[in-house]
């Protein structure tokens, strides 16, 4: 059982820079593959990130690399999410994830889930 909690979202101009955080409690975390998710209404959920247990191997979707990364800090049961050079399609609930085993692009592959974090990018 783990408890997922997103924070950091807000609304910023296009060019600008967020940092997301997702505090989570339970067993087991620092074994556990992290992902962040981003959902526009009507769309599904689209993968966006993961990183491995040891904070070494990460996989970015094609339309954030080389603007976003993921980092984490075992010692505080947190994952983050680096968002620079933000762009108005980049709008959309963000939700942190974790899974029992291997990364993966697919969400339904997560176990845990958050509450979501809200970020909107204007033009």
């Amino acid at each position: 059982q783990v408890q997922l909690v997103e924070s950091g979202g807000g609304l910023v101009q296009a060019g600008g820079s967020l940092r997301l955080s997702c505090a989570a409690s339970g067993r087991s975390f620092g074994t556990y593959t992290l992902g962040w998710f981003r959902e526009v209404a009507g769309k599904a959920r689209e993968f966006v990130a993961f990183i491995d247990w040891s904070g070494v191997a990460t996989y970015n979707a094609e339309s954030v690399k080389g603007r976003f990364t993921i980092s984490r800090d075992n010692a505080k049961s947190t994952v983050y999410l680096q968002m620079n050079s933000l762009k108005p399609e980049d709008t959309a609930v963000y939700y942190c994830a974790a899974d029992r085993y291997g990364g993966s692009r697919d969400p339904i592959a997560y176990d845990y889930w958050g509450q979501g974090t809200q970020v909107t990018v204007s033009s």
